[in-house]
């Protein structure tokens, strides 16, 4: 068997701890595979607390490592930026879910270069690793070399989750309500849709839904995020009818299901700026919402699928979600991260007329938006079922392992001197 190593934030309520526990998922599907973890932090995130079956599994992992003295792992897996990824077995694979702009950053070309391979979400990810390239200069600034990616790098989507919704009451004042899950952050550009949607329907019987936070989950953190929200729509007065119903708070993978299918949420909406895949709304395309959305990074991955002309009988790929319009340009400075997001990132800025009208023609033309998102849903729960993803998970592994097993084969053949 073989003994691997999954440094993760595997309890953590991030979107790294949920990627660490589909890879985690994935390993634990191999009988051949011997698993360990080491818990990581991200951020200021909470960790999960429920006391369920998965966590003592988790746990499990985690006391097995503490106690393990066998000397390097066979495989090590890391589910983390790259700035964090780290030479620690006999072969190293970085996981992560790329970056929301069109390139990576320096260090993640160098970070990437260490490992035996590198497992993204998305093409959109896997093309800020191998599309990136920066100059190395000498002391003098004279150009000497390319710093590019090094080594391969797989793409593996996230799988349809097996998840029964569970029984929630909202109590939305509206029949139809949009749906948005971000982070309270320039990334997620959820302040700005916020105010969009006031501003197309502030004289209607419409709500959003906005399931978010700014940090993390605490007292605080609500009573900001609570302030902000209510600054943006604090223009509109009293006579705005549309309402903004706002969620904070731990949520389980149970009751942020039951968002997607309460009959009173209509639809999912992003104005994001870029994803390295879109967990939120992967996860109401496949339950079945209409998607409005910029066609751009991550989620197209999913959000695109191939559909049959009935007369015809030709297959083509098309979008089976109420696109919206955009621009690509430089990052502004306050999204700057150093060493994650570079100061000569580009992302995507949807276009707020484009958005509202997006909008606007989902909730007036809302059945035939519904057909196309059945459409969308159908093809996902097939294409993307979570075995298949389990798999192409362990395939990569081996393909990575395989790899370095025979390059070290080779190396050590080449000091061997017939006489």
């Amino acid at each position: 068997m073989k003994k691997i190593l999954l440094r993760a934030p595997i309890l953590t309520r991030s979107g790294y701890g949920e990627h660490a526990r589909f890879v985690l998922n994935s390993l634990t599907s191999n009988p051949e595979y011997d698993v360990y973890v080491e818990p990581l932090n991200w951020g200021q995130t909470n960790w999960i607390f429920e006391d369920t079956d998965y966590r003592k599994f988790i746990d499990s992992l985690v006391a097995k490592f503490g106690a393990y003295q066998e000397g390097p792992f066979d495989i090590c897996m890391q589910v983390t930026i790259p700035n964090e990824w780290k030479k620690s077995a006999k072969v190293n694979i970085g996981v992560c879910a790329g970056i929301e702009t069109d390139r990576v950053a320096p260090v993640w070309l160098q970070k990437a270069n260490e490992m035996d391979g590198v497992i993204v979400t998305s093409n959109h990810a896997r093309s800020g690793f191998v599309g990136s390239s920066y100059t190395l200069t000498d002391e003098a600034g004279q150009a000497v070399s390319q710093l590019t990616c090094n080594v391969p790098v797989e793409v593996v989507h996230y799988g349809v989750k097996d998840v029964k919704p569970a029984k929630t009451d909202l109590g939305l004042k509206y029949d139809f309500n949009f749906l948005t899950v971000a982070q309270m952050g320039p990334r997620k550009n959820l302040g700005p849709m916020v105010k969009w949607f006031a501003e197309e329907f502030h004289k209607e019987e419409v709500g959003f839904v906005v399931k978010a936070n700014i940090t993390n989950n605490s007292g605080i953190d609500r009573i900001k995020l609570k302030n902000s929200i209510e600054s943006i729509l604090k223009p509109f007065g009293e006579e705005r009818k549309c309402k903004v119903h706002l969620i904070h708070g731990n949520m389980s993978d149970e009751e942020v299901h039951s968002l997607y299918v309460d009959p009173k949420v209509k639809a999912y909406v992003t104005a994001t700026h870029g994803e390295g895949f879109g967990l939120p709304i992967f996860e109401a395309a496949y339950s079945g919402l209409p998607v409005v959305a910029p066609a751009w990074s991550g989620h197209v991955d999913f959000l695109y699928a191939p559909v049959t002309n009935p007369k015809s009988k030709k297959t083509t790929v098309k979008p089976l979600f109420e696109k919206v319009a955009f621009d690509i340009k430089p990052v502004p400075q306050e999204a700057h991260w150093d060493g994650v997001i570079t100061t000569d990132s580009n992302w995507c800025f949807p276009k707020k007329d484009k958005f509202q009208k997006a909008m606007r023609n989902v909730y007036e033309a809302y059945n035939s938006k519904k057909s196309q998102a059945t459409q969308l849903q159908d093809y996902l729960k097939e294409s993307f079922n979570m075995n298949s993803k389990y798999q192409e998970m362990v395939n990569a592994v081996e393909t990575f392992s395989n790899k370095s097993s025979s390059s070290q084969t080779t190396v050590e053949s080449d000091k061997v001197m017939v006489l």
